[in-house]
């Protein structure tokens, strides 16, 4: 244990030490300029490791896994198109699009409903009744998706019937006198992936709630007083006032969620695998690259999902800009 403690304070030291050297590096550099050219190439110079660390770490890869998407499953031979023909000509890649369009209809959209409701709700309790609420829903929050769908399992495990449900929910069922139900298998409708967005929203509500709750705190009392004197009822001045005030915060909880529900993993790996038609992008990219040991279909897949996020993404920065601008 001590000598853990000792490497990562050196280690620590080290990557602080390098960051102050680099940064002294790079100042020397701008003084040897001449005067006002000091001055305009230095705040470049200064940035220049993060944007070194952005290309290198995030854009050489994305750009690299386009290359791979063209290619077989082994990244040597250039196939083209192939990739993405035989994955969406699948039925099963097919069904699984729409699972992962049906979560990010559902989802984010629930999230940003609850946490609203939640946020709402519990400033209505007194401070401490509020604190305890917000910390009971916000608790979630700090457990992991794959601990959350290892406690959910058991929440929604089956036994035949005749044997002792160690199920919550399937324990209620069958003490009501009822036959125990597999829950993760009813494929109709994709219910069973209903029961998975369930978990995520559990664990989900409380950061949503958290923003949400702070955003409507910050909503000025002056014109919650104005509504009121003008014989608002207290839904229209939630909807009328309240809402059009958060509304950028409450754009942000969507978006975040959104982005992601698209790469979700964690859940359906832990809790199904995939199987029962619950399967989702993020969980058939793994299967394809550590199962199938497809790199172009797996690659393609992560094409497909960046092609779909940067829609979303150029939303959210031309959502900041707007609100800065208004601000």
């Amino acid at each position: 244990m001590g000598a853990k403690i000792v490497t990562t304070i050196i280690t620590v030291l080290i990557g602080v030490g390098a960051a102050l050297a680099l940064y002294w590096v790079l100042n020397k550099i701008a003084e040897l300029l001449p005067g006002r050219w000091e001055g305009r190439v230095k705040p470049f110079l200064y940035i220049l490791p993060a944007y070194a660390a952005i290309t290198f770490y995030l854009i050489y890869p994305a750009i690299r896994t386009v290359f791979y998407s063209f290619k077989d499953a082994s990244s040597t031979n250039w196939v083209g198109w192939q990739n993405y023909h035989d994955l969406l000509t699948q039925h099963t890649f097919q069904q699984t699009l729409i699972n992962t369009l049906l979560w990010m209809l559902i989802v984010p959209v629930v999230t940003v409903a609850l946490g609203l409701g939640v946020a709402v709700l519990a400033d209505r309790l007194t401070a401490r009744g509020e604190s305890t609420a917000k910390t009971l829903v916000f608790m979630p929050m700090a457990i992991s998706f794959v601990g959350a769908g290892t406690i959910w399992r058991f929440i929604y495990a089956y036994r035949p019937e005749g044997q002792p449900q160690v199920g919550i929910q399937n324990a209620i069922v069958t003490a009501f006198g009822g036959s125990p139900i597999p829950w993760l298998e009813q494929s109709q409708f994709h219910i069973n992936s209903l029961f998975l967005m369930i978990m995520l929203l559990w664990a989900q509500v409380g950061f949503s709630m958290v923003l949400l709750s702070a955003a409507i705190k910050g909503v000025p009392v002056d014109t919650l007083e104005a509504a009121r004197i003008d014989g608002a009822n207290e839904r229209q001045i939630f909807f009328s006032v309240v809402v059009p005030q958060i509304w950028g915060t409450i754009m942000t909880v969507f978006v975040t969620t959104l982005i992601s529900v698209m790469k979700i993993f964690d859940i359906v790996y832990v809790m199904t695998n995939g199987n029962f038609n619950t399967n989702v992008l993020g969980n058939e990219f793994f299967n394809q690259l550590f199962t199938n040991f497809n790199n172009g279909a797996a690659s393609a897949i992560v094409a497909m999902l960046m092609l779909a996020t940067i829609p979303i993404m150029a939303y959210q920065v031309r959502h900041f800009r707007h609100e800065e601008a208004m601000g």
